[in-house]
């Protein structure tokens, strides 16, 4: 069974940044994608950015520009870097890995983006 583990969250004021960070650990096979999803109260759980194996990079549209995802392959471990945070990015943020044809998932980590 795949843990992952979210860290990183917070309160930020608009404009300001947040790193977020997720490890993923007891995994038996490659873990073929990594990424993160969101979900604000009252919506449904959307795409963030997701990094394949092979580095290739997916992005929502409402955040290209101003987030950038990375995988550290080694350690199992995926990254999300927010910058110019907008009011409208506050959501819990969930980690997400794909190892086979399996979806896992973490437990979320609130961002609030608020003056």
């Amino acid at each position: 069974q795949v843990q992952l583990a979210e860290s990183g969250g917070g309160l930020v004021q608009p404009g300001g940044s947040l790193r977020l960070s997720c490890v993923a650990s007891n995994s038996a096979f490659v873990i073929y994608r990594m990424g993160w999803y969101r979900q604000a109260p009252g919506k449904q759980r959307e795409l963030v950015a997701t990094v394949t194996s092979g580095s290739i990079l997916n992005y929502a549209d409402s955040v290209k520009g101003r987030f950038t995802i990375s995988r550290d392959a080694a350690k199992n471990t995926v990254y999300l870097q927010m910058s110019n945070l907008k009011p409208e990015d506050t959501a819990v943020y969930y980690c997400n890995a794909v190892v086979l044809t399996t979806d896992y998932w973490g437990q979320g980590t609130q961002v609030t983006v608020s003056s």
